[in-house]
């Protein structure tokens, strides 16, 4: 049990968390919010399913919003009886972002004080950790859904060692089941993937303790069962989640490939290699761990616009041909202030001087049972973030090791690493002042032998001196090393641009360097005046604990600080449709807010349109990248959105059409426009919108009575953008067998209506003198959408490559389509038996414990 005395310091310590994360976010204590560019993308792709909430009072699955339909699964969909969601809302108490922040230092916090059983070191690790500079990189970003599953790592690890290496079943029982349960909920598989591949290595860390008599069998099969339990039963809460994403990554660009072509085979399963090592990490940019700026931070950094200026200065002093302007134009690809293999940054994965710095001391001092675990995934983090820069792990795990293709940015394994180093960098330094007696060591039931001064001061003189000696080498020689320059610009580039390029990138790089160089000096100087018994232990860790607060603070103050904060008004309406000078004035200089006050003449034009006219339709949006925009989804549907998780078909689509290289396939655009239904494209520029009207739409739906059948996919795809698709239906040979028995009949005087439209709920009425084929500009999805034909359900085909079609006969007819994926109920009802075991065999342990409490007092 917990001594009242380490209750107030843990009760402190928390305090102590909510003061830094407000402190650290302090603009929202004046009312104002966190403008995140994510989040304004959501806000637009999200409008059509928040509103159909708060006026229904239901959930819709579905949207029309982006990219002609999609489920809602992955774009804020809320699930009902959805338990463990409302204890993570419980937990978010802060506003955000401060919520992450504080909860990131508390996880850890429990993570640390399991790992040392003492409050000053969970404290100082939970700083390490919380303020690991990628947090705030991707927080300011808006990557919410990562950043939530991140403050769940460390508390999930937590629950795991418990049970492992501390033998407290119950306790550890109830805080594995319940961080699992969390850390799904967050919902962002890529980073729990990352995670248990890590914990992969303590797992096989124990197997081995266990194989060589160091714990017994006994124990390490019973933990096994327990944690199995645990993490079934946190899968098993969030089962309606998981349930439905599982179905709906079937039919996404993470699922198979449909077509055929020169880089996969149809049915190839995953992401194309080249999507999957996108933003892979260079090997010398891990240095970025150590020292911020070793490849210049982010492909923004501050400063990088008094460069192009002296850029261009320079260019207008020297250049004096068009030819040698065209050839400098050539180098110039990326960032001024990054240089690294990335295609571009929002910062470097810094984990902290000190902490790096205090990890390798751990890999010497800690205990054995984490050290050689903690290192093995350390190094395979390393290694796969390398990705396309370290080809045979990465062909490795993209060919066998189970779902590894189905994400991308391999960069992002590196929070496997920003977790594990402050838990070694805490347990080393815990032993390092505290391995003077065998009770330590009897308590953690480890076969460490006890270290001697000496050998704590030869590993700390040693590793000091590493580490100074080689950033002090590549201070002195870091630009033959490190180079300074991309390959593109040192074969473009003239040497008078280059000189300066490099001149610039190693003096950012060689002051952050010197950084790095005093913080460890200051360290290696408390730990060894404190070895010699100089320094309180006491007063050494508060020495480190400030001086990496100060690091860690400055530098993640670079990527998030006051002028991601903005007038309340922005972040919630980020979608204005008028730049006065009262706006303009609010805004200033923020290039965040100036972005969005740029969109408002295009805003308003799409307010008018959807004012003026109430029917359903699409907008094709060509002013910011159809792709690549949620504006026209807060207005109105979509042919375009932004989305990392299309669904194949769509994909596809767009790939074969809207990006086509082949002049032909560009040309085909406005019959696939037609097909999807396009009444309005916005062209011309930010400022002078211009509205073109399509008169050649498809409509809502339409009726055929030709159809075409293709061979295979590729044909289909093809063949959509060739044919009159008002008369004519592709559909591929696999549903031939769908019109035996039907016949199909011209009419000229046939049509179809849409007479109801919301997300979920399409109806339609249909009057021909023959058989017809309905086609829908509606995306076809195989599972959850039900088809009725004057109330009788019918089954309902794939037409055209990605929209659905039925068969009508001749007369008058009511259509009806109503989207009720069976997956979320069945889901629910799992969630809920989950949860209950859950909560019942947490109250029978904790009556187990209590009665042996009992027992012994008597």
């Amino acid at each position: 049990m917990l001594k009242n005395k380490n209750i107030l310091y843990i009760v402190i310590s928390l305090a102590i968390f909510v003061v830094l994360a407000l402190v650290y976010n302090s603009p929202i204590i004046s009312g104002k919010q966190l403008l995140q560019h994510d989040i304004v993308q959501y806000k637009g792709g999200a409008k059509e399913l928040l509103d159909y909430r708060a006026e229904n009072g239901k959930e819709t699955y579905w949207s029309d919003a982006m990219f002609g339909g999609m489920p809602t699964y992955q774009s804020g969909s809320q699930f009902r009886g959805d338990i463990i969601k409302k204890i993570d809302d419980t937990l978010n108490f802060l506003p955000k972002p401060a919520n992450f922040i504080f909860l990131l230092f508390a996880g850890f916090f429990l993570l640390g004080y399991v790992a040392t059983k003492n409050w000053k070191y969970a404290l100082l690790g939970a700083t390490f950790f919380g303020l690991s500079t990628y947090f705030y990189i991707i927080i300011a970003a808006g990557h919410n859904g990562k950043v939530a599953t991140l403050t769940y790592f460390a508390p999930l690890l937590a629950g795991i060692l418990l049970v492992y290496i501390r033998k407290k079943y119950i306790l550890g029982f109830i805080v594995t089941a319940l961080f699992m349960g969390l850390q799904i909920a967050a919902n962002h598989p890529q980073m729990t993937y990352y995670l248990f591949l890590a914990l992969g290595f303590l797992f096989l860390s124990e197997l081995v303790r266990a194989a060589t008599g160091k714990t017994p069998w006994k124990h390490f099969f019973i933990s096994s069962g327990i944690l199995a339990l645990a993490m079934i039963l946190g899968i098993g809460m969030n089962s309606q989640r998981l349930l439905a994403n599982s179905e709906y990554v079937k039919e996404t660009v993470r699922g198979k490939q449909i077509l055929k072509s020169e880089h996969n085979a149809a049915d190839n399963d995953g992401m194309k290699k080249q999507e999957i090592l996108n933003w892979s990490y260079g090997k010398l940019e891990t240095l970025n761990l150590f020292i911020p700026r070793a490849m210049g931070g982010a492909s923004d950094e501050e400063g990088s616009d008094e460069m192009m200026k002296k850029v261009q200065e320079l260019v207008q002093e020297n250049v004096t041909s068009q030819e040698e302007y065209d050839q400098i134009s050539k180098g110039f690809g990326g960032s001024l202030t990054y240089w690294g293999n990335q295609p571009g940054t929002s910062g470097p994965a810094y984990q902290g001087a000190i902490v790096v710095f205090l990890a390798i001391l751990g890999f010497f001092f800690g205990w054995k049972k984490y050290r050689y675990w903690i290192l093995g995934a350390s190094v395979l983090s390393v290694l796969l973030a390398w990705g396309s820069n370290f080809m045979p792990l990465s062909e490795l795990f993209i060919k066998f090791v189970p779902f590894y293709d189905k994400f991308r940015a391999p960069s992002s394994i590196l929070v496997v690493v920003e977790l594990l180093f402050p838990l070694i960098a805490i347990i080393g330094l815990y032993r390092f002042f505290n391995d003077d007696s065998s009770t330590s060591l009897r308590n953690q039931n480890d076969s460490t032998k006890s270290m001697s001064e000496e050998y704590k001061q030869k590993i700390l003189i040693y590793v000091t001196g590493s580490v100074l000696g080689i950033t002090l080498l590549l201070v002195i020689f870091g630009k033959n090393i490190l180079g300074f320059a991309t390959s593109n610009e040192t074969a473009y580039l003239p040497p008078y641009l280059l000189d300066y390029l490099v001149g610039e990138r190693f003096t950012m790089f060689r002051i952050d360097a010197i950084k790095a160089m005093i913080y460890v000096s200051i360290t290696a100087l408390a730990l060894y005046f404190a070895l010699k018994k100089k320094l309180s232990q006491n007063i050494a860790l508060i020495v480190i604990g400030l001086v990496s607060l100060f690091d860690l603070w400055s530098v993640n103050k670079r990527y998030l600080n006051s002028d991601n904060f903005v007038d309340k008004a922005f972040a919630q309406t980020p979608f204005v449709t008028e730049n006065s000078d009262y706006l303009a004035g609010k805004a200033g200089d923020n290039p965040l807010l100036n972005d969005l006050l740029s969109r408002a003449n295009m805003n308003k034009t799409l307010e008018e349109i959807t004012e003026k006219d109430k029917t359903h339709y699409r907008i094709f949006n060509q002013l910011l990248g159809p792709f690549n925009e949620t504006n026209t989804s807060y207005y109105k549907a979509s042919v375009g959105g932004y989305h990392a998780v299309k669904l194949r078909r769509y994909d596809d689509l767009i790939n074969h059409y809207f990006y086509a290289e082949d002049s032909v396939k560009s040309a085909q655009i406005p019959q696939i426009l037609n097909l999807l239904n396009t009444k309005y494209v916005v062209g011309g520029t930010l400022e002078q919108p211009q509205v073109q009207i399509n008169p050649n739409a498809n409509g809502n739906a339409w009726l055929v009575s030709d159809v075409k059948f293709v061979n295979t996919p590729n044909e289909e795809i093809d063949e959509i953008g060739n044919i009159d698709s008002k008369k004519t239906a592709v559909i591929l040979k696999d549903d031939q067998k769908y019109f035996e028995g039907k016949t199909l009949a011209a009419d000229s005087t046939a049509f179809v209506s849409l007479t109801k439209y919301q997300a979920d709920e399409l109806e339609y009425k249909t009057q021909s003198k023959t058989p017809q084929l309905a086609v829908f500009s509606e995306i076809y999805y195989p599972k959850g959408w039900k088809m009725f034909v004057d109330g009788k359900e019918v089954p309902y085909i794939k037409a055209d490559y990605l929209l659905r079609a039925v068969y009508v006969p001749a007369g008058t007819h009511t259509i009806k389509m109503i989207f009720e994926p069976e997956v979320i109920a069945k889901g629910k009802t799992i969630s809920m038996i989950a949860f209950g075991l859950f909560v019942l065999l947490s109250l029978a342990g904790i009556f187990l414990l209590n009665r042996k409490s009992d027992k012994r007092i008597d």
